[in-house]
């Protein structure tokens, strides 16, 4: 199984990886992000796109990874990234589930003013690229990314772990 834990920057979705990924047997942390390092550390700046995730390469390549670790790996793959693209939530996503894959997406909710204190916490001052985001996210949660939501403006972390894994049908170890 997989869990796509989708959501705004400070939603949390690393921070429930994290806890899921301690509180789970056999789970596994994948960071669709790596990939963006390679593609980008190998493109000359012109070809480079401003978002990491319109490369063709970087849906591609996650995409596969995502199968074959799908395929080969006895556990549950956790995958906290945010996807705000339709075409590519259907690329990825809808892809790997059409392909047979038990892929579960989620997207943890919470308010622009929880948004910006989380941000914040986490030294991204101003109006940082994550800042940025917080109403494109929003938007694209509300009308074209479609999944289940979980609230997280008045959950303690591990709450929102628990509800992931309930709301997944897993239990969690006591770790």
């Amino acid at each position: 199984m997989i869990i796509w834990i989708n959501g705004a920057f400070g939603s949390g979705k690393t921070t429930c990886a994290k806890i899921l990924e301690k509180q789970l047997p056999n789970a596994f942390l994948y960071d669709p992000e790596q990939a963006d390092f390679f593609i980008r550390g190998q493109l000359p700046k012109s070809l480079q796109q401003p978002d990491f995730q319109h490369h063709p390469e970087w849906q591609e390549f996650n995409y596969q990874m995502l199968l074959k670790i799908a395929t080969s790996f006895d556990g549950v793959i956790l995958v906290p990234m945010t996807l705000v693209n339709a075409t590519y939530v259907d690329e990825i996503i809808g892809r790997l589930q059409r392909d047979g894959i038990d892929v579960r997406h989620l997207i943890l909710e919470a308010n622009r003013r929880t948004l910006v204190r989380r941000l914040n916490k986490r030294f991204e001052w101003f109006n940082s690229w994550g800042k940025s985001q917080i109403d494109r996210c929003q938007s694209a949660f509300q009308s074209e990314i479609h999944a289940e939501k979980i609230a997280t403006d008045y959950q303690s972390k591990e709450d929102v772990a628990r509800a992931v894994a309930q709301h997944v049908g897993l239990t969690l170890s006591s770790k």
